[in-house]
């Protein structure tokens, strides 16, 4: 009896210092961000909330003065800057629509490219590409694209004949007909029809999720479908009953990391207006104000998906 407790005993000092060796190298690992986050990011976020609160007073002799001005510099954005709060509903709305729908997208390229079949990679690799095209120097030569314009401009390309090529790949009257006679609102027609015409968008930005719920899905055990499909199980039975539950950690890492993503592309339509704002006169305090308003929306809205996510994740033990 002695001698079994001696061994738990044992083992349990085995298992905490793996545990703490795990943990060093984590850190370890992690030190060159922590260290660049302390000394360049943290003054500079310090900096940015100081600011914020005061108003800048340029001085004849050069240099300037900071004058302390209290939360002026977030009411003058919220109440008297006409268009700040328009502009936040708007990326917030673009914000919350997109989200699902890249999420669908990623999620239902991830189960065809996890199929056997003849050049997966090449596959998975070409699903790739946009992302690395839609990054750093790429994503400013696009942004400067006179045809990706034209191509957005909801009034279409004029040939000279007086009508225009329509920019979007359907319309709601499309979508109606192929849903007709299936009792679906319209509502749902124009968010399809929405993500239609947005595929575009939502290829470039689907890339990272698609990586992440390949590898979720690769981490399924092959005896757990082998052994639903000597029970009987359909393919539809199986995706809802095992591949689904199996991979909802991956759908709130997939959505939280959506979520900054929109919040840090230079395509949002609030980071332009906050950019936009900057190079205004004295407007390097109130682009502050309005950018830590809306760092503070972003952060409450992962805050309520992840409650919400966390409700049906389910967590495989290995135990």
């Amino acid at each position: 009896m002695t001698t079994d407790i001696k061994i738990k005993k044992t083992k349990r000092k085995k298992n905490a210092s793996l545990d703490k060796r795990k943990a060093r190298g984590g850190w370890l690992f992690v030190l060159p961000f922590v260290i660049g986050f302390i000394l360049v990011y943290l003054p500079i976020v310090y900096d940015s909330i100081r600011y914020s609160f005061y108003t800048i007073k340029v001085l004849s002799g050069g240099g300037f003065e900071l004058i302390p001005a209290g939360w002026s510099n977030y009411n003058e954005a919220l109440f008297v800057n006409p268009d700040y709060v328009t502009t936040l509903i708007d990326g917030l709305v673009d914000m919350v629509f997109d989200i699902p729908m890249i999420l669908i997208f990623s999620l239902f390229m991830a189960v065809l490219l996890n199929q056997k079949m003849a050049g997966r990679a090449v596959f998975r690799a070409i699903f790739f590409i946009p992302v690395i095209l839609s990054t750093g120097i790429m994503e400013s030569i696009e942004s400067q694209n006179v045809l990706s314009d034209y191509m957005e401009d909801a009034s279409g390309i004029d040939d000279g004949s007086g009508e225009s090529a329509a920019s979007d790949i359907v319309s709601s009257m499309d979508v109606e007909r192929m849903f007709q006679g299936m009792a679906i609102g319209q509502g749902l027609v124009e968010y399809v029809v929405a993500a239609i015409n947005n595929i575009y968008n939502i290829v470039n930005r689907s890339g990272v999720q698609m990586l992440i719920f390949l590898a979720g899905l690769q981490s399924i055990s092959p005896a757990i479908y082998e052994s639903v499909q000597i029970d009987g199980a359909t393919s539809w039975e199986t995706f809802w009953k095992i591949t689904f539950p199996m991979i909802s950690p991956m759908i709130l890492v997939n959505a939280v990391y959506t979520i900054i993503d929109s919040f840090t592309t230079d395509s949002n339509v609030v980071m332009k207006f906050i950019a936009n704002e900057y190079q205004q006169a004295n407007g390097n305090v109130i682009s502050s104000a309005m950018a830590w308003m809306y760092f503070l929306i972003v952060i409450a809205i992962i805050a309520v998906v992840a409650a919400f996510f966390s409700a049906f994740v389910f967590y495989q033990r290995r135990d």
